[in-house]
């Protein structure tokens, strides 16, 4: 557990970066501290392994106040992953990985096989062991950090805005692989960020924090786009409100129509849905391919799991040019397909959890 006691920090100058904070952050839990730039994000993560002293108040790890740990101590139990990696360029990358467990007083051969672990953990190719951070992609480094984070398997994780600097496309491989990741080891995380999307996606829990470091709200994410808490929370969550919120429904429930007996060639005779229409099924990409009266084809477009969001399922028909998906279920028997229809009675808009 990581307490926040009312805790503020004011710099020379008077700039309030953080004001009265009290925050109660449990032990294998994915926290977000999320709003806009020179809100006391990064200055209240960062008094949490006290590169940043509070000007008042405390903050305590079980129990303990970190003001009574040696520094030293301290920051060798936390992991830390930097907004650009922070990777030793002089170093390989598996040496990178294991510059804690050097310092933890590990022999050189220990700690390149717990950076070994760690490098397959995150999902690096053994290959770039004996690369350099220079020949590395943005993605690689970012991986990189998180191993080395890892590595030394400390209880509790920092990471400051960790995918800030990647394209779009591997922000999301590495949204995802971390919230994997964290399905599997269950370490205490404590994540800066500036993007909601990116908050809602990875947190058990988010703090929205405003200039000042004032908290206006801390709660699950449904919560925080179901109920905000005030105007300013309310303001941060605004655009596509209600469509993130499918995300956290699922598809429990639904109606669905059972697929036709395969013809020649796999081909499934879809006219009963829309005159003239087929689908093909491709197991192998979990994808299939929608075939209108004249041969065109249109796809691949995604099987959709029983266990699927809301918002998948949503996404998937919105996408099929029969306004129709393929649902994969709990066996993987791909049987049935539902449509935009079928989908109706479970996009209530006027309930309380979706307001």
């Amino acid at each position: 557990m990581i307490t926040f006691e009312s805790v503020s920090k004011l710099y020379p100058g008077g700039t309030q970066a953080v004001t009265d904070l009290d925050l109660q952050i449990a032990t294998g839990s994915f926290t977000v501290l999320v709003g806009p730039s020179g809100c006391g994000k990064t200055t209240s993560m960062r008094m949490i392994n006290r590169m940043v002293a509070p000007t008042s108040g405390r903050i305590l790890i079980d129990g303990q106040d970190v003001a009574d740990i040696r520094a030293v101590t301290l920051r060798l139990g936390i992991g830390y992953v930097l907004q650009n990696a922070g990777l030793f360029p002089h170093r390989t990358v598996l040496d990178n990985i294991a510059t804690v467990q050097r310092l933890l007083g590990l022999s050189k051969a220990q700690a390149r096989a717990k950076a070994h672990e760690a490098m397959e953990r995150v999902g690096l190719d053994a290959s770039l062991a004996t690369r350099y951070p220079a020949q590395l992609s943005g993605g690689q480094k970012q991986r990189v950090g998180v191993a080395r984070a890892l590595a030394a398997d400390p209880p509790i994780l920092l990471m400051d805005e960790p995918f800030s600097a990647v394209d779009p496309i591997v922000r999301l491989e590495l949204q995802q692989e971390v919230a994997h990741l964290q399905a599997e080891i269950k370490k205490t995380i404590v994540m800066v960020t500036h993007d909601i999307d990116e908050a809602l996606i990875l947190g058990d829990r988010i703090a929205v924090l405003a200039p000042g470091g004032v908290l206006h709200q801390y709660a699950s994410p449904i919560d925080i786009l179901a109920r905000p808490a005030t105007d300013f929370v309310a303001s941060l969550v605004a655009k596509d409100r209600g469509f993130r919120a499918l995300s956290f429904e699922t598809l429990t429930g639904l109606g669905t129509t059972a697929l036709p007996v395969p013809g020649p060639e796999g081909l499934i005779d879809m006219s009963a849905l829309a005159p003239g229409w087929g689908v093909r099924v491709n197991r192998d990409s979990g994808t299939a391919a929608w075939i209108d009266a004249d041969g065109a084809v249109f796809g691949p477009h995604p099987l959709v799991p029983a266990d699927a969001s809301l918002r998948t399922g949503l996404d998937a028909v919105l996408a099929s040019p029969t306004s129709a998906a393929l649902l994969v279920d709990g066996t993987g028997n791909i049987g049935s397909y539902f449509t935009l229809a079928d989908l109706g009675p479970l996009l209530r808009p006027n309930e309380q959890a979706r307001a």
